[in-house]
């Protein structure tokens, strides 16, 4: 399987939370185009399609964030399709077990060196542990991220998305190479929103993040390019 690098991607992933493609432009032009990539959604991929993305991400590094999730067959035939639109990044589901990862990967492969780099997500930013006991999952949430990282790596995913919360312990876990892309990164000036496991831009660095997903923050600032360049300056700091 080739071994595609993200040594060269921007640290912040910022996310564009839209339906519109003509708002996520917008929300792109005002940020400007050096200094972050780009993270597209469900939203906006279920309502513009690959031809949508294409069009708005173009030349940025493209973070594609669908969380697949399905029967092993289907998830395969969902990462053939989303590879088309050439991510750097493509997020599955963890939980679906290590089979579909498997299958995700083997999927991925057929990309050859220009295949997207497989994130598998553990336990989602808005949950917390009463979350993860009302729908049957064992927790605490870092011990279920946990398990699942561990997971993920036995079945070949490139990285995790995960909770800066969980950094340090799965870092210690699944080693120096294995990529841990954080979402739930809010600036000390900045709401929570609905994000419950949430931690600073430059705490996460520290602790190891390899990538920072931040969306609101930096996109409905009243500066959006402003907000970006002030979140660099404090994780350089």
């Amino acid at each position: 399987m080739s071994e595609p690098s993200s040594q060269a991607l921007p640290r912040i992933f910022v996310a564009i939370d839209r339906m519109q493609r003509e708002e996520a432009a917008a929300d792109l032009a005002r940020l400007g185009s050096e200094g972050y990539a780009v993270k597209l959604g469900l939203e906006f991929f279920v309502a513009n399609g690959p031809d949508g993305v294409r069009a708005v991400a173009g030349a940025r590094p493209l973070f594609l964030d669908l969380k697949l999730h399905d029967i092993p067959n289907t998830v395969a035939g969902g990462v053939r399709a989303a590879a088309l639109c050439r991510p750097r990044f493509l997020t599955i589901h963890a939980s679906g077990g290590r089979a579909m990862m498997e299958a995700a990967r083997d999927a991925a492969s057929s990309a050859g060196p220009a295949r997207p780099l497989l994130l598998a997500i553990t336990v989602l930013t808005s949950l917390d542990d009463s979350d993860l006991d009302a729908v049957g999952q064992r927790g605490p949430a870092g011990d279920q991220a946990l398990r699942l990282a561990v997971l993920a790596k036995a079945a070949g995913m490139d990285g995790v998305v995960c909770s800066a919360h969980e950094i340090a312990r799965l870092r210690r876990e699944v080693g120096p190479e294995f990529k841990l892309v954080v979402p739930g990164i809010r600036p000390e000036w900045a709401a929570t929103g609905d994000q419950k496991r949430v931690m600073t831009p430059r705490e996460a660095v520290a602790r190891g993040a390899d990538h920072l997903v931040i969306g609101r923050p930096i996109t409905q600032a009243a500066e959006p390019k402003a907000a970006l360049a002030r979140v660099l300056a404090e994780i350089a700091a």
